[in-house]
């Protein structure tokens, strides 16, 4: 594992001051999720994903969602050509951006519900359907997406069924004073970026990626998280607690983040440590992580 200090020493050399946040997006690509990163724009969420990319060697698209976007500039387009030899012609496929190793979808909250809906399919089976056709998406393939929050101009809120195909969901917030300073006084991340050379290829990440799934939670752990589960659906007077997947979600987290701590084994502070970025966006309740934070160390 010194590989991941190295990618995480690289990239708190890029987003200062953000250890945890960053710990937990690469946790996110790990356990083979997907990341949503709400702020106020400026904040360095692009700057996070594009880092991500480069760390590893992976190939890298940007898509800038707006209120004219259409699923096909997502996902492609077929196209009818004819050869000039033959003068046949036949409907090419034509991949959009999504067939990249990291998608970033760029404030996906400024788009419609029907441009946000054509990352369903690729988000969850990992294809997408044109015409009736399937087409494979890369290996690795981890979507980054950012949202502005929802009180300002122009934004659509994400339904839960889109909400829950993100694995966390997380907010970097304004540097500490010292990281600030550092930026202010430093050259821009961007260039930082731009010399980063690949620290692991894309193999070594599905290496990785295979090795969260062998970590092994104890009957005692399990028991935990199931109180936890149970703690959202019957005793906390929410609308409706955390789904199957969720509870899948929250025990992958913290798999993944074990393994970053060099462990293949799951203690209680694993789940804990992801809980808020699991939780937060599945929960109906405004604050239901923080409240739900205060209380999970009573059912350890």
């Amino acid at each position: 594992m010194s590989e991941a200090r190295e990618i995480l020493h690289a990239l708190n050399q890029i987003i200062l001051g953000k250890d945890e946040q960053i710990r937990l997006a690469l946790c996110c690509l790990l356990a083979r999720g997907h990341l949503l990163i709400e702020d106020l724009p400026g904040m360095g969420k692009t700057t996070l994903s594009h880092a991500l990319a480069a760390v590893f060697g992976l190939r890298y698209a940007r898509v800038q969602f707006t209120s004219d976007l259409l699923p096909a500039d997502i996902l492609g387009v077929n196209i009818y050509e004819k050869d000039p030899q033959t003068g046949h012609g036949a409907f090419r496929f034509h991949p959009g951006p999504v067939f990249s190793e990291v998608l970033l979808a760029d404030e996906i909250n400024r788009a419609p519900a029907k441009s946000q809906s054509a990352l369903l399919e690729a988000m969850e089976e990992r294809q997408v359907t044109i015409e009736g056709e399937s087409h494979p998406l890369p290996d690795p393939f981890f979507v980054i997406a950012t949202q502005n929050p929802v009180s300002q101009a122009g934004t659509y809120p994400l339904p839960e069924s889109q909400l829950d195909r993100f694995l966390m969901r997380i907010s970097l917030g304004y540097p500490d004073e010292t990281s600030e300073r550092a930026l202010l006084e430093g050259s821009d991340r961007r260039a930082f970026i731009e010399q980063l050379q690949p620290l692991m290829s894309g193999a070594g990440l599905k290496i990785l990626q295979g090795q969260v799934h062998a970590v092994k939670p104890s009957a005692a752990v399990l028991d935990y998280l199931q109180r936890i589960i149970a703690h959202t659906r019957y005793r906390m007077g929410f609308a409706y607690g955390l789904s199957p997947r969720g509870g899948l979600a929250l025990l992958t987290a913290a798999k993944s983040w074990a393994l970053l701590s060099e462990r293949q084994y799951l203690v209680p502070e694993d789940i804990q440590a992801v809980l808020a970025a699991v939780v937060d966006h599945r929960l109906p309740d405004s604050g239901a992580a923080a409240t739900l934070l205060s209380e999970v160390q009573v059912l350890a």
